[in-house]
């Protein structure tokens, strides 16, 4: 791991200021969440940014790419049936790649949330044969995941280059 100098080390950015709306708080929460998981790949240096750094092979790369099969598969009905897989990124991919595919997972399933008026109800899908959780439960499961792997970016990408903040 190299030291770590002031100019490495980004400001954390606070949370954001919404609303009382429930549908801003939460849209606004995982929106924060999104940017600062995709900011974490963001220009971290290959290979590093695929290689595990802790014994369950867990790699920063491989995260951001499980997120991009989460938001697909949440809000946009892509069916998953290895989700172990979705954890590793090809080794094709580049670190842009997938934060590219990840910003336009997280676009897509946004201009499906513009539509959704009432947190009740269900998630619109492509694919009625599945059952869908509502837009509240989708929403707060999605700060959750996005929540808990951005925590754990935050470490791996402090371990690769000592680049911490939001």
């Amino acid at each position: 791991m190299t030291s770590t100098t002031r100019r490495e080390r980004r400001r954390d950015t606070p949370p954001p200021r919404t609303t009382n709306s429930e549908t801003e708080v939460l849209r606004g929460f995982l929106d924060y969440l999104r940017t600062s998981i995709a900011a974490k790949v963001d220009g971290a240096p290959e290979p590093r940014v695929r290689t595990a750094a802790v014994p369950s092979g867990t790699n920063l790369l491989g995260l951001l790419n499980h997120l991009v099969c989460v938001e697909r598969s949440m809000f946009l009905g892509d069916e998953v049936t290895d989700w172990k897989a979705t954890f590793r990124a090809a080794p094709t991919d580049s670190a842009a790649e997938v934060v590219a595919r990840y910003r336009d997972a997280v676009e897509r399933a946004n201009h499906v949330l513009d539509r959704c008026t009432d947190l009740g109800a269900p998630v619109p899908r492509p694919q009625l044969d599945r059952p869908a959780p509502s837009v509240r439960w989708a929403l707060t499961h999605m700060i959750e995941e996005t929540g808990r792997h951005a925590g754990h970016a935050d470490i791996l990408r402090e371990l690769i280059d000592g680049s911490t903040g939001r």
